[in-house]
């Protein structure tokens, strides 16, 4: 099994999965609303304007279970995102991360280390993986790296080169 083989839904509930993201570099990312991390939806959504059409995507995947960081509902998140800070990248339906629950796209996830070989739980919001044209996770961001950190754009930058 591959990460575009999980199942997946949309923010409106259309099914979907990463296989509708093969062959693009993805920076997926779990959000919130009302998280002090919230900010870097304004970054994110810069990256996927310089970068979209180059074959990369942001790909948010919004989840309430740090602090109740994300309690609307789809349409309030997409209202949100949309009126706060001008989204437009695709956006998955509310996701458990971590738990009993955690969805199995972030079974997966979990397992890869992030630069300093760590893996495991998700510590908290606007956590990223940075997934190549393969399907393959290549990096592990964690939250308090801004979507713009120039590692962070030079990683983008040489999977869309490849």
């Amino acid at each position: 099994m591959t990460l575009y083989d999980i199942p997946l839904r949309t923010l409106t509930g259309e099914p979907t999965s990463l296989a509708d993201y093969q062959g693009k570099a993805v920076l997926l990312v779990n959000v919130a609303s009302k998280c002090g991390l919230t900010p870097q939806y304004a970054g994110l959504e810069r990256l996927q304007k310089e970068y979209g059409d180059q074959g990369f995507s942001v790909l948010g995947v919004p989840c309430n279970q740090f602090a109740g960081q994300e309690p609307g509902s789809a349409q309030e998140i997409q209202s949100f995102c949309s009126a706060t800070y001008g989204v437009t990248f695709p956006m998955l339906e509310k996701t458990d991360v971590n738990g009993a629950d955690r969805h199995p796209l972030y079974e997966e996830l979990t397992k890869v280390a992030d630069a300093d070989g760590e893996a495991g739980d998700i510590q908290w919001n606007f956590e990223k993986f940075l997934i190549g044209k393969d399907g393959q996770v290549v990096a592990r961001i964690r939250p308090t790296t801004e979507p713009e950190a120039a590692e962070v754009v030079a990683a983008i930058e040489a999977l869309l080169a490849a």
